[in-house]
């Protein structure tokens, strides 16, 4: 197996032509084509240089000392889906000008729904096999936890942007912006997102695992339609949060109020009742104080 594939080596100049350089890394014996205009310094037989070394999409052995990938054999980052075949896998760019890095479908969810799609990211180093063949290997879980920074209590209630880099029966286990590790229970999502997809969410609470509590459903005020919005602001801007208005109050003066009818107006007041929002009392809409608008 080339030792040398997906790393940074030092190689020695031992050819040339117009446009490249054909380098040989020490005790290695394969050649490599260095693009002359990619090299830091003019090269003379037996001169030194050092890159990174990989199998371009054409098959030659080709070294790079301008797109040298932060993901390597051994060296985890992000990189982004370009491409999915479903016959092999999906196709990932990690910086490289003629090569895209392929994932294997044995390693990706068997439902392919839950495939990346391009534009998502997945965390991989790169590993060789033995024909060769530079492929992506996913993060484990001991990677997520070495690179994870431990969460703030002040992120409670926060909006949160995340990556998804696991897919469990039990939930979906993710990777925020800020590094920090998070979970969503199903019975926080409406359907399950995509490995590598990047989701808003939001933290509901810390582990005990010093890890994120997260949903991906909306708070109660933005699930609840324009018109309980509507009398949510209202209720936030009376000095008193109440408002002289029940759902048995006149259609007539209601729509003056509000500009909605009677019927709109008491759907809306049922949405706010059925999620602990207000409370109906001496003819008063009262604003609760649990609201978290």
């Amino acid at each position: 197996m080339n030792s040398a594939l997906g790393r940074v080596v030092s190689a020695v100049m031992i050819d040339e032509n117009d446009d490249y350089y054909f380098v040989q890394p020490a005790r290695n014996g394969q050649t490599y084509r260095l693009l002359k205009a990619e090299s830091p310094q003019f090269l003379h037989i037996g001169g030194q240089v050092r890159g990174f070394v990989y199998e371009n999409e054409d098959h030659q052995l080709q070294m790079t000392c301008q797109h040298i990938p932060t993901v390597q054999v051994d060296h985890y980052d992000f990189g982004t889906v370009v491409g999915v075949r479903r016959d092999l896998g999906v196709f990932v760019d990690i910086g490289l000008p003629n090569k895209d890095i392929v994932v294997s479908l044995d390693d990706l969810p068997e439902p392919k729904q839950l495939w990346p799609q391009p534009g998502d990211r997945l965390m991989i180093a790169l590993t060789v096999d033995d024909k060769n063949r530079i492929w992506g290997k996913l993060a484990d879980d001991a990677i997520f936890n070495t690179i994870s920074t431990a969460p703030s209590p002040r992120l409670q209630n926060r909006d949160t942007y995340a990556t998804v880099y696991r897919l469990k029966i039990n939930g979906t286990h993710v990777l925020t912006d800020g590094y920090q590790l998070g979970f969503i229970h199903p019975s926080e999502r409406d359907q399950e997102p995509r490995l590598g997809q990047r989701v808003k969410t939001r933290v509901i609470g810390i582990s005990s695992h010093n890890s994120l509590n997260l949903s991906l459903k909306p708070r109660a005020y933005q699930a609840i339609g324009e018109d309980a919005q509507m009398l949510l602001a209202m209720l936030g801007q009376d000095l008193h949060h109440r408002l002289p208005y029940t759902d048995k109050s006149d259609p007539q003066l209601i729509r003056s109020t509000f500009g909605i009818s009677k019927g709109q107006f008491k759907r809306a007041v049922g949405h706010l009742l059925k999620r602990g929002l207000v409370k109906e009392e001496d003819g008063q809409l009262i604003l609760l104080e649990k609201n978290d608008h």
